[in-house]
């Protein structure tokens, strides 16, 4: 028992620590400058939508007219609200401005970080899984795991996005302005825009994100109301918004994402983590075949990491084209070739340089970070600030990404736990990796997976940064090489598999009507 608190103690503080370094990965944006985009793209109620069949899907009833009595009495409420307006509200207003489609991603980043923890053993050696059903019970629903955590971002940022082109959509046919260009008594607390207020665009977004958050880290609903209460305050305090903008947006966004909750319930995930019978089959059917099968490396051994989630259902294509993705088998375990490959791996590590030792830890994206699909939000978010996008640019970038990420999360499981290929630590005992040892099989790197098809995307969206993207994402694949956790081979593959679904989503991108 000793022995296990031990382990335990090592697990939580090496996940403090890489906790930390992924926080101090992107510049955090507290002080941001308030949006102000170069475009406010009027006509994306015109765009095609992900999951809603029509923009108007859902009915948003005329609003009053601004020289109506219930109009005014709106604007009073705004200007009794800016009378005393205090510093607490003045850092909401702050905060807020930069974005809500920013700001709820930072949000989403926290709590992946925060519930990115494995279940320590039980007294036993078994491991208790998370229970949607009972999500306070230990250990607390979700383990966002970088499966987990990209199925999150995907889900999240594909219902932001269809609700705000349904918001446009109203925004352009009902016109109404902003309180601030109605009453020039109010003042415009933030910057000025043409952009049509109703129905609110920050409360769409708080509406449809509190209502997919409450499904997928339901332990956090009480954190997660209150920060669509303070950025609804915002937009009233601010002068941006009457209630009646706001009632509007909230109630289109909660509806939108109704129809994400449903895809959500039935999209497979909920048997991703598989059973007891299942690990074994994995593992004598490779056996069978005369293949060494991967084995977990962890003391108990733990659970495989979601091996069925490979069946999850895709954004970007179907669940043929999941398997057609696939890449071809490794070399054979008893092979020359599947040896040298891991030859190799240990050869790698056995001198690290400073650089290499920094490469590794950059992207090492482990216990208690926010997984590689949030580290490319990250990194997406960081240079999005600088282009100014709209509200519903933003959306709509974010679910390109995170889509991919997904779908990237998705044909990689099911290429891991297909092959069930195992680590270069599990055939040489002298490698020593030098960022722990993920349990899950090897071939192919997630990592590389993810990375490729982040580059891709995010090149499209922004070509002049093309070059840049594919740097990163080679140095991410190469980390998972020069960390002795996997072969080059399963990198190599993992970046070819990532091009192809980044393909997948620029062919939307270029097909979306928002270009």
């Amino acid at each position: 028992m000793k022995r296990q608190f031990f382990f335990y103690l090592m697990l939580i503080c090496s996940a403090a620590m890489l906790g930390s370094c992924s926080k101090n990965i992107i510049e955090r944006t507290d002080n941001l400058p308030a949006l102000t985009p170069s475009d406010i793209d009027i006509n994306a109620g015109t765009w095609k939508t992900i999951l809603l069949k029509r923009p108007d899907t859902f009915a948003v009833n005329a609003p009053a007219l601004t020289n109506s009595p219930a109009y005014l009495a709106e604007l009073n409420e705004i200007k009794g609200l800016q009378q005393n307006i205090n510093s607490a509200q003045k850092s909401i207003i702050k905060y807020w401005s930069a974005g809500s489609v920013l700001r709820w991603n930072e949000i989403m980043r926290e709590l992946v970080e925060k519930y990115n923890l494995p279940p320590y053993q039980n007294p036993d050696g078994t491991y208790p899984a998370p229970n949607a059903n009972n999500p306070f019970a230990y250990p607390q629903f979700p383990f966002s795991n970088p499966p987990y955590a990209a199925r999150a971002f995907a889900y999240i940022s594909a219902a932001q996005y269809d609700a705000l082109v349904a918001a446009w959509y109203y925004k352009k046919m009902y016109n109404r302005s902003a309180p601030y260009t109605v009453d020039s008594s109010i003042k415009a607390l933030v910057p000025k825009t043409v952009l049509p207020a109703y129905p609110s665009e920050d409360a769409v977004v708080a509406g449809v994100t509190v209502e997919m958050m409450k499904l997928l880290f339901p332990t956090e609903i009480a954190f997660i109301q209150q920060k669509l209460e303070e950025e609804e305050e915002y937009r009233l305090i601010s002068g941006a918004n009457v209630r009646s903008d706001i009632v509007a947006g909230e109630a289109l966004g909660r509806q939108v994402a109704a129809v994400f909750v449903a895809r959500a319930k039935s999209d497979h995930a909920g048997a991703a983590g598989g059973s007891p019978q299942l690990w074994s089959s994995l593992a004598s059917n490779i056996s069978a075949q005369g293949q060494t099968p991967w084995i977990s490396l962890e003391f108990p051994k733990r659970p495989p990491m979601l091996p069925l989630f490979g069946n999850v259902k895709p954004f970007l294509f179907d669940s043929l084209t999941v398997i057609a993705l696939r890449p071809g088998p490794p070399p054979s375990t008893s092979s020359d070739d599947f040896h040298q490959e891991n030859a190799a791996a240990c050869a790698q590590i056995k001198n690290p340089t400073r650089e290499q030792n920094r490469i590794v830890q950059f992207w090492a994206d482990g216990v208690g970070t926010f997984t590689p699909s949030g580290h490319w939000n990250a990194i997406a978010a960081d240079d999005f600030i600088k282009q100014n996008y709209s509200e519903v640019r933003w959306a709509r970038n974010m679910a390109l990404l995170n889509m991919g990420q997904m779908d990237a999360a998705i044909v990689c499981w099911n290429t891991k736990f297909y092959y069930f290929n195992p680590r270069p630590s599990q055939m040489i005992a002298d490698i020593k990796t030098l960022t722990g040892v993920p349990n899950f099989p090897s071939y192919i790197s997630g990592h590389s997976t993810f990375s490729e098809s982040a580059s891709t995307i995010l090149g499209h969206i922004i070509p002049a940064n093309a070059s840049k993207y594919e740097a990163m994402s080679a140095e991410a694949a190469k980390s998972r090489f020069i960390a002795g956790i996997h072969t080059k081979l399963d990198c190599d593959a993992g970046l070819k598999v990532g091009k192809s679904i980044g393909d997948f989503a620029v062919y939307r991108a270029m097909t979306d009507g928002a270009e």
